[in-house]
């Protein structure tokens, strides 16, 4: 199995960085910190890092057809301009109960914004997987999950692969087309724990998963046809928590990292902790899909 190394590309302490996005139309990384609240545009050719901070704990981010950014948040989704600064709600299932909020979430094949939720304390089974629709539609996909991870789609669209972390398992489910719809879960990857946490996951065009192990400091790349690892990306630190990829040629492997709930010790032996990180790899990925919308980027 081969094994490479992550580069450093951009030193900063976030809390939880999650939610790795390749924007194409601007060649620029979205991905946010959960708990600062923040979404960040990482532009690679001049090495800036622009935050825009939505004022509450943010799951994940997603572009939209018009342009605009859709995000999950601490009690629903909503969408932003990055160009004005304003900021539409959207759909807000979990508006009554603070104890829960969003995680991990992408868009579908068929423009629809999936994304999860989980109790602040992790309590088990506490949240469910979501899938909002241009019309402002809420429909539950998966109920009773802990924390929603991964989320990716075959090349195809066939097939739905989620995490859901505190399984330790990556799991696959038909996916209609035309309807949306899930069924025949079935497992075809079982991390083990002393490894590292399953986190944030991408898929390649050959229909590879690649698995952010938080606490183990790396990402591992699944055959999901056997559940084997068949190539490793290290880190300089342990608690990993996304990947995506990225650049011109889509062979870019864009990486973020947590620093939370680390002590003093942790952190000075572990001081790029929350930072992002870049490899190029021997594969190429799949542009994200992007979300349907009723929506207009405002131009002023």
């Amino acid at each position: 199995m081969e094994t490479i190394k992550a580069d450093l590309i951009y030193p900063i302490s976030a809390i939880v960085g999650e939610g790795s996005l390749w924007d194409d139309d601007n060649q620029q990384l979205l991905w946010v910190d959960i708990l600062d609240h923040k979404i960040y545009a990482f532009n690679p050719k001049t090495g800036s890092n622009t935050g825009y901070d939505l004022g509450q704990d943010i799951g994940t981010v997603v572009i939209t057809e018009s342009g605009l950014w859709a995000y999950a948040d601490q009690d629903g989704i909503g969408y932003f301009d990055s160009k004005t600064g304003h900021k539409i709600d959207g759909p807000k299932p979990e508006l009554n109960h603070p104890e829960i909020r969003f995680n991990d979430g992408k868009c579908d094949p068929r423009g629809t914004f999936w994304a999860g939720t989980m109790a602040y304390d992790c309590r088990v089974g506490a949240g469910v997987l979501y899938e909002f629709d241009a019309m402002g539609n809420t429909i539950e996909k998966i109920k009773n999950t802990t924390i929603s991870n991964g989320l990716v789609w075959s090349m195809d669209g066939s097939k739905f692969y989620f995490i859901d972390s505190l399984t330790y398992e990556v799991h696959q489910y038909d996916y209609d087309l035309k309807t949306g719809h899930i069924k025949n879960k079935k497992v075809v990857a079982v991390v083990d724990k002393e490894i590292g946490l399953p986190d944030g996951m991408a898929i390649d065009t050959e229909d590879h998963l690649w698995v952010a192990l938080y606490g183990g400091g790396k990402v591992i790349r699944i055959n999901p046809e056997t559940g084997a690892v068949v190539f490793e990306v290290i880190l300089p630190v342990p608690y990993i928590t996304s990947c995506v990829f990225g650049g011109e040629n889509l062979d870019e492997l864009y990486i973020t990292s947590a620093s939370y709930s680390m002590s003093k010790e942790q952190l000075e032996e572990y001081p790029l902790s929350g930072s992002l990180f870049k490899v190029k790899v021997p594969f190429k990925g799949i542009l994200p899909n992007k979300m349907k919308d009723n929506l207009k980027q405002s131009n002023t």
